[in-house]
């Protein structure tokens, strides 16, 4: 990640400044590689979708139901993930929800009926909403400790992990079987669980000494208002539209490639790697473009570039083009999420993160058996071009929001 280890604090000139800096260093390492082992975890399962379709029988719209045990899962999750934070701690949440998501990882590898792997979606959601919401929680702890604009940056370890995921499964996907290879993924992930647990666990969540000013753009305590709270929902939404596209090729861009163009399985589970490659790009050029569009022109741009890449993808008669579509579609929608809820954060402070951030992952959720419904009803590249519209829609809120945020919220 950028500026990893170039760690400024705010207390780094006072006294235990060296060991405040070392400590929140090691925090963000570590933080860090639980992004990156989300992200890796559901890609290496999302590119063994098509193998487990076939293995329970599941037509497109029983597929598109068993995803909605995930998106189920994880709304319930996401509910009552904040309560748990403030009451253990997001740190001591956030490693717990990474076991359970890597010992989850395994099971539909195990079903035989759409059903069965209804109900094992429903843990695997729950797991994942719960990492998403307190890795969150964590990360925003930590950015206002460090007062360095890094969110993006935990992001893009979250989409190299997706990538690594996608690669390494595309490799797998004609060796071994989806339960060997799922299997295998809960080895790794308990594994960096263990690797990395104990830093969370040692270290409570940092916060700004009082004796300090607050960070530059930082609003006052106190209750924001119903046009801030409005306008907090308008950047979530943002969120969600960009997301929904995420998760929608995650599930379904694979097996587009295979079903539609007649893709080599290793082929198809590169669709999401070369998304995820350009998109972790993005990412960590995100500070930059930052500084030289600003954030209502990177909103705008990333938008209609998504929408038009989106549009490549879901039609073009080619796997090239396909592939091509796709990674256009990443470096649209890379910087998006993070901008947004960014924004929610400037207007109405943490509550804002937590809205955002919730409508962000609820999109990502959702979008995959939406798809579903609508393959089932068009077809799957009439569905896909459903994340086309709805990044139009997010730059075209993004301009519309364009004054937002700029001053705090009464």
């Amino acid at each position: 990640m950028p500026l990893l280890n170039k760690v400024r604090t705010a207390v780094s000139g006072g006294p235990g400044g060296d060991t405040a800096t070392h400590s929140l260093s090691r925090l963000r390492s570590a933080l860090t590689l639980f992004f990156a082992l989300d992200g890796f975890l559901f890609a290496g399962w999302v590119v063994r979708i098509p193998a487990v379709k076939q293995q329970t029988g599941a037509s497109a719209g029983d597929l598109g139901l068993a995803l909605l045990g995930v998106s189920a899962g994880a709304v319930v999750t996401m509910t009552l993930t904040g309560r748990l934070c403030r009451r253990f701690g997001s740190h001591a949440v956030t490693v717990a929800t990474a076991v359970l998501l890597s010992l989850s990882v395994a099971l539909p590898a195990l079903t035989r009926s759409p059903l069965a792997l209804g109900l094992v979606l429903l843990v695997f959601g729950a797991a994942y909403g719960g990492i998403n919401v307190a890795m969150n929680s964590a990360a925003v702890d930590l950015v206002a400790a460090l007062r360095r604009p890094v969110m993006p940056s935990f992001h893009a370890a979250f989409s190299l992990g997706g990538m690594l995921g996608a690669g390494i499964g595309g490799l797998l996907a004609g060796s071994l079987s989806p339960t060997t290879h799922l299997l295998g993924l809960t080895v790794v992930g308990l594994a960096l669980t263990a690797a990395a647990g104990p830093v969370l666990l040692r270290h409570p969540s940092p916060a700004l000494p009082e004796t300090l000013a607050a960070p530059s753009g930082a609003r006052k305590t106190g209750k924001p208002s119903r046009a801030a709270r409005r306008t907090v929902v308008v950047f979530g939404v943002i969120a969600l539209c960009t997301a929904y596209g995420e998760g929608a090729l995650a599930d379904w861009g694979a097996l587009h490639l295979e079903q539609d163009l007649g893709a080599h399985p290793g082929v198809a589970a590169a669709g999401y790697s070369v998304f995820a490659l350009t998109m972790t790009a993005g990412r960590l050029s995100g500070t930059l473009l930052l500084e030289r569009l600003g954030q209502t022109r990177t909103l705008v741009a990333g938008g209609a570039t998504a929408a038009a890449g989106m549009l490549l993808g879901a039609l073009a008669p080619t796997v090239w083009a396909t592939l091509l579509g796709f990674a256009v579609t990443g470096l649209g929608l890379a910087n998006i999420f993070p901008v947004a809820v960014a924004r929610a954060g400037a207007i109405a402070g943490p509550g804002g993160v937590a809205t955002a951030s919730t409508l962000g992952y609820g999109g990502m959720l959702l979008g995959p058996p939406s798809i579903g419904f609508l393959a089932d009803w068009f077809s799957l590249p009439v569905a896909l071009t459903t994340v086309a519209v709805l990044a139009a829609g997010a730059a075209a809120m993004g301009y519309w929001a364009r004054n937002a945020g700029t001053r705090p919220a009464s």
